[in-house]
């Protein structure tokens, strides 16, 4: 083996980055003997603490990695892994001011991880200073957040033991335990502090402490006394050796344990890689402060304020601190965070920018007291104070530099008095925000349904006389209230974020902030004002114009009303519909008009319906108590499993960790064996987790062949820069070996011979300007898009003709403010509609007005004509009432008339009813000609929409209608009407089409839906699947109905809810080529072959694509499942002619073959038989790939040069059907004699054929065809018997190019490009 090459490989982390012995310099305690001996012990003054001893991964000493053998080479770690300091060396000077590098020790030719300070560490492992005492301190914990220069942090636990200091000679003269050392009855009298501190890259917080506790029992134990080194406590010869010789858990549902009896320490993983680890009590906050509270310090961290913690427990300044950055997760907390900060760094928070640091309470009165001193100077303070009966002493020494620093403003919170107050100078008009009023409402409601005390839980049980029962009961219930507090505190943020998405251009990455305030109430704008300024907030807009499928996209999906998920779909503008009007009118205290909110009132002063005691907590609240409140959701946690570390051998030398590694591998290998094939995730881990021990033992081949299979099971944590430096620095002899292996080969292929993806540019997010200069059409595009008015492309194009009539084809930045104003003055008129019950009682509830008229004289009385998207009505005048004109569908006739009054002819709106007799008229006046456009719209986007079967007609003719408006409204001139005249696109629609529908298509379509909406022009419908509902009885009952997959260009995967023809699953990528075929290989997986040759499986209950198969060399172009119930294969095809069978379970490929001819198109199974139809031939073979018939296309079409297009299997007539590139007939062949000439059925008019699909007696033939002498997608319906088309089908504008079967009872289809849209026929 190349080991030249090999060293420079980097392994992943382990589960410890560091773990650190200190304490007082040796020096020192020399000379506290004789201190003692004259004054006592009670006169000793602190002493500088200093890093006694170090031990870095993989934890070896130097002569045990000389015996370690050529295999612990390939990992590019030095042999020393722990240094003391030389006594030679100058004592280290306290630490001042800013980090840097450990000069005075002397690492011996280690490498300290990032973002650990050696200088800086004793401080914080010290924090309070070292202090010698004449009596033994109870040993305690505290925890460390550790930031390095690029934001990467990292965690510590520090246990700090108080010894004699006769013991304490132990760790400077190397002895492995105590030996007479002569020293005076005084000086045996001193108790002199060390710390343990261990650092990892994950927040261990329990699991360290319990491992830090362990470790303390055994530090007196004779038989471990007898086999330590003596190089300190944490050398691996311990048994708590594991932890640290263990790498890193990728996130999943299974934990580790360690077992360190009597204890079982577990380790947890997280639910996903975007979920942080969580091993701490996030009740903590929720016992310490009131929800009031808790509210103000969540806006403290989102509006990102100066903010300093303080306790008199060392150990709570990180843990409510890391609570809080867990409660906004995914929100991440951007500036500067150090929740404990020794006496010697108190001049850090004199920082000018946003940080979160912690201080003991003994400075909360000195610092306080300078910063009530410093607002009366413009500055000002918030004051969060928790527990009763501290001292506060002052520290004078660490604000030293404090008068030289203007501070702008500072939040003060302390964890021990659990009170808020607020205080600042007259002159500061800088308030700190509350959080959105009905937001803070349901989180106080739902934290109060919250029960916070185990022993109300734990009250019914027994005693456990176990101690690991114990501590797993404690772990389960703390698990189930972590997850139920995780929802509350996720539930907060989206009601306060959940309509930003509303105001986002995800094409051009704008953020319209001005649009999105003024829809906040005016109580909130303040808050949502500072907010929107913060990095945070900038870097969850990145998230949500990436459509990031995080935690708080996944729960705003999940909480989405199905009004919400219809809307989704809408391309017109929004309008309150009258179910909303509706719910305006409830008693404010449960529902509060964001427009009627004058002022919020502080937090701590809001009222509930029914007033809670504190102590409320305590009991479980009854539902129906609180009709109108929102109570914690019912949120158990995912099942987790369990993998129990195997134990060690000490004393801890190289062949011990090699057993150890053998141990574990043979463990996991186990723990696989025993996994259900469905359990995927799991299993995933475990071959991560294998792959990494196989590295540590210098097995590459094998951990390659570990990683590799990461693709078939979840290749979200598949370590593919891990994998491309153990391929780099492979040897030329491995390398050999590798690429001997198949499917090692191809991973090499994957990693490095294929192109990756250029880096990717971390595009800012824009903020909507005005422009500011005159533009042409291309820019008018892009502008109208980023202002969110309308999206699509010709749209735009329409709007441009129309403000430019009459002038240069430009349009300059006045009227485009023009226009931008009035479309958002005419959204705010809408909004602020409210119509009487009395009328809301004659619409249905999803129906909006969206124009209303002036006050008119009508042939029916005076009122205001309004218009929805179902109708026109009349809202009289004096006492409020309802008169209905006419529904859009009941039209017959409009017209733009004149009345005479008097010598005056007065413009009129003449409407024709269908259902009536007498016409209404109204007086429109200068509004008349704009009234006449619109209704002729909307009355042509009805008759439209029902005769093409497609409600989107109606949307896109009120978003014209709205359009012409807002054109009237920005030109105010003569000809502004026949300027908006540019944008009656249905109206001319109609008036050009010759005739509707033929009355076969008009009867057999029943529907069109839209794939491409929201999008800016159409999108090709390349392949559709349905899928049954009810697929697997544990899921939800939203999922567990039938859905249609569309797959779009580009990769884009959309999934509609079959019961409702609404999006049930937003647009996902599979990578991003074209996509060939779909099939469902099983209830939870719908498999995806792509042009990019792999196979993209898709779970059917996340809608998630985490496992891909790679087998295939060029493009995926037909996939086939054995077995309609209980699949157990599926066979995949790819254009090169290699022929793949795969076991679903296992997702391994049991069988392959290569047919001689390129060009495979497609595979059907029958009757145990593959047929596979290429170019130039259609072949039947054994499931072997034995070729057994051969249809070839050379021998019917000796005249033309021509190929197949598709087949159609016939098993009951025993034919097959196919069509040809070029032709515009099917051809029948006898199965029982493929050399026959075929039967032919001409489809008239037809120019392409582009798919076949079989449906009970019937073949559907989709393609391109003349219809009125204009090319369109066509769809022709063959009856089987006869031979004959029954029905030709023209409902697309577009070649029709996919077909699929709902059931047989549905045939769906999919047009191209130009329409890009799907239609749902009948079939007989």
């Amino acid at each position: 083996m190349a080991e030249a090459k090999s060293k420079h490989l980097s392994l992943p982390s382990g589960l410890l980055e560091l773990c650190a012995l200190l304490g007082a310099p040796q020096d020192s305690l020399r000379g506290l003997e004789q201190v003692a001996q004259k004054r006592g012990i009670r006169s000793l003054s602190s002493l500088d603490p200093e890093v006694l001893s170090v031990f870095v991964p993989p934890f070896i000493s130097k002569e045990d990695g000389q015996v370690a053998g050529a295999s612990c080479a390939t990992l590019g770690k030095a042999r020393r892994r722990s240094f003391r300091k030389r006594r030679e060396k100058p004592k280290m000077e306290p630490w001042r001011g800013v980090p840097g590098d450990p000069k005075g020790l002397d690492s011996e030719g280690i490498s300290v991880p990032g973002g650990v300070d050696l200088l800086a560490l004793p401080q914080l492992c010290f924090p309070g200073g070292l202090r010698v005492t004449s009596e033994p301190k109870e040993d305690q914990v505290h925890f460390l957040v550790l930031t390095d220069i690029c934001g990467n942090r990292t965690y510590g636990v520090v246990a700090q033991y108080y010894r004699p200091l006769h013991e304490e000679c132990c760790f400077y003269n190397g002895r492995a335990h105590w030996e007479p050392s002569g020293l005076t009855a005084s000086a045996a009298g001193c108790f002199v502090p060390f710390a343990v501190c261990v650092v990892s890259r994950c927040p261990y917080y329990n699991s360290l402490k319990d491992c830090l506790s362990w470790q303390r029992t055994v530090l007196s134990a004779p038989c471990v006394q007898r086999h330590w080194r003596p190089v300190g406590p944490f050398h691996a010869d311990c048994p708590f050796g594991r932890v640290p010789a263990t790498p890193l858990w990728p996130a999943s549902f299974s934990r580790r344990v360690f077992n360190m009896k009597p204890l079982q320490v577990v380790f947890p993983s997280p639910a996903d890689p975007q979920s942080p680890v969580i091993d701490l009590d996030l009740h903590l906050p929720l016992l310490c402060f009131r929800p009031e509270k808790v509210l103000q310090i969540l806006a403290c961290i989102l509006t990102e304020q100066r903010i300093v913690f303080f306790s008199s427990d060392w150990a709570l300044l990180t843990l409510v601190a890391e609570c809080f950055m867990v409660y906004l997760h995914p929100l991440q907390w951007q500036h500067t965070f150090v929740p404990i900060l020794s006496a010697q760094m108190l001049d850090f928070i004199m920082a000018p920018t946003s940080f979160l640091m912690g201080c003991h309470l003994d400075h909360f009165g000195e610092v306080s007291k300078h910063f009530v001193l410093t607002a009366e100077r413009g500055s000002s303070c918030l004051l969060v104070q928790l527990m009763d009966g501290v001292q506060l002493e002052g520290s004078q020494r660490a604000l030293g530099r404090a008068d030289r620093v203007e501070a702008d403003g500072l939040v003060l919170i302390d964890i021990d008095h659990g009170s808020v107050t607020c205080c600042k100078s007259s002159d500061c008009d800088r308030d700190i925000p509350d959080i959105p009023l009905l937001a803070a409402q349901t989180f106080v409601q739902r934290v109060q349904n919250l029960q916070l005390h185990p022993d109300l839980h734990f009250a019914h049980l027994g005693s456990s006389t176990d101690l690991n029962e114990g501590r797993a009961r404690a772990r389960a219930w703390q698990q189930a209230l972590n997850c139920q507090i995780q929802h509350v505190t996720l539930q907060l943020l989206v009601g306060i974020f959940r309509e930003v998405k509303d105001h986002l251009n995800y094409e051009h990455r704008v953020f319209n902030s001005e649009e999105f305030l003024k829809t906040r109430a005016a109580g909130d704008q303040q808050f949502y004002k500072q907010v929107l300024d913060t990095y945070t907030f900038h870097s969850f807009l990145k998230a949500r114009l990436n459509r990031t499928m995080d935690a708080f996209a996944q729960m705003d999906l999940d909480t989405q009303s199905e009004e919400d998920r219809i809307n989704g779909m809408l391309i017109s503008p929004r309008r309150p519909t009258v179910e909303k009007m509706a719910s305006r009118r409830c008693p404010p205290l449960h529902v509060t008009h964001r427009r009627m909110v004058v002022s919020m009132p502080d937090l701590q002063d809001i009222t509930l319906s029914e007033p809670l005691p504190r102590n409320l907590s305590l009991r479980i609240m009854d539902p129906a108590s609180c009709r109108h409140s929102d109570p914690v959701l019912s949120v158990a946690p995912k099942s987790t499993y369990t993998f129990k570390i195997p134990e060690i051998h000490f004393p801890l030398v190289s062949q011990c960790v090699q057993a150890y590694h053998a141990d574990f591998v043979t463990l996991l290998s186990k723990a696989m064996g025993l996994l259900a094939p469905d359990n995927s995730l799991l299993l995933a881990r475990y071959f991560y987790l294998r792959g990494l021990i196989q590295l540590l033992q210098g097995q590459l081949l094998s951990a390659l062949a570990d990683f590799q299979n990461l693709y078939k099971t979840d290749i979200r944590i598949f370590p593919e820069d891990l994998v491309k430096g153990m391929v780099e620095s492979m040897s030329v002899p491995e390398r050999a070996q590798v690429e001997r292996t198949p499917e090692l080969k191809r991973l090499i292929t994957q990693v490095l011979d294929r192109p990756g993806e250029a880096p990717k540019v971390d595009d800012p997010v824009k903020h909507f300007e005005l422009p500011r200069k005159h533009m042409q059409l291309d820019d008018f595009v892009k502008r109208v898009q980023e202002s969110g008015i309308v999206k699509d492309t010709s749209v735009i194009h329409r709007l441009f003709d129309a403000l430019t009539v009459g002038h240069q084809k430009q349009i300059d930045p006045e009227t485009f403010r023009d226009f931008y104003n009035c479309w958002k003055e005419t959204e705010a008129e809408a909004q602020e509609v409210s119509l009487p019950l009395l009328v809301m009682e004659h619409l249905d509830k999803n129906e909006c007005v969206y124009k209303l008229s002036r006050s008119v004289k009508t042939s029916r009385g005076v009122g205001k004509i309004a218009m929805t998207q179902k109708r026109l009505f009349l809202l009289t005048e004096g006492r409020p009432g309802y008169v209905e004109i006419s529904t859009f569908r009941d039209i017959e006739e409009v017209k733009s008339t004149t009345a005479t009054f008097f010598l005056l002819r007065i413009p009129t709106l003449k409407i024709k009813m269908a259902s009536k007799k007498e016409a209404f008229e109204a007086n429109l006046k200068s509004e008349c000609d704009l009234w006449h456009l619109m209704v002729k719209e909307m009355w042509a986007g009805k008759r439209l929409a029902e005769e093409h079967k497609d409600p989107q007609y109606i949307q896109q003719a009120l978003t014209n209608v709205l359009l012409m408006d807002a054109v009237v409204g920005t030109l105010q001139s003569p000809g502004a009407t026949y300027a908006a005249s540019k944008l009656s696109y249905f109206d001319k629609m109609k008036s050009e089409m010759r005739t509707a529908f033929p009355m076969l298509t008009s009867e057999t379509l029943k529907h069109k839906i839209n794939p491409s909406l929201g999008e800016t022009a159409p999108q090709a419908v390349d392949v559709l699947l349905y899928t049954p509902g009810h697929l697997d009885p544990a899921e939800k009952a939203e999922d567990a109905r039938p859905k249609l997959w569309c797959a779009l260009s580009g990769g884009k995967v959309i999934v509609f809810d079959a019961s409702s023809w609404t999006i049930h699953q937003h647009c996902f990528k599979v990578g991003s080529s074209k996509v060939n075929c779909m099939v469902l290989a099983e209830q939870s997986q719908v498999w995806i072959g792509c042009e990019d040759s792999v196979i993209y499986i898709i779970s059917t209950h996340s809608m998630s694509c985490n496992k891909q198969l790679t087998d295939h060399r060029s493009g995926v172009t037909g996939l086939a499942v054995q077995g309609a119930k209980q699949p157990s294969e599926v066979f995949s095809c790819s254009l090169d002619g290699t022929v793949l069978a795969w076991n679903v379970s296992t997702l391994r490929v049991t069988s392959q073959f290569q047919l001689s001819s390129g060009g495979l198109t497609s595979i059907r199974l029958h009757s145990d038989r593959l047929w596979c139809c290429t170019s130039g031939s259609i072949m039947v073979l054994t499931l072997q790939g034995l070729l057994r018939r051969e249809l070839r296309i050379d021998e019917n079409f000796k005249e033309t040069r021509t190929s197949f297009v598709g087949f159609q299997l016939l098993p009951e007539q025993e034919q097959l059907w196919a069509a040809c590139v070029g032709h515009s007939e099917v051809y029948v062949w006898s199965l029982q004699d493929l050399a026959q000439p075929p039967q032919t059925v001409r489809l008239q008019d037809c120019s392409q054929i582009s798919c076949m699909l079989l449906v009970k007696r019937q073949i559907w033939v989709g393609g391109r065809g003349l219809s009125q002498g204009k090319p369109k997608g066509k769809i022709y319906v063959v009856d089987v018997q006869r031979k004959m088309v029954e029905k030709e089908l023209v409902a697309h504008a577009d070649t029709v190019r996919t077909l699929c079967s709902a059931e047989d009872r549905y045939v769906l289809s999919g047009s191209g490009q130009e329409e890009g849209k799907i239609a749902i026929w009948q079939v007989d």
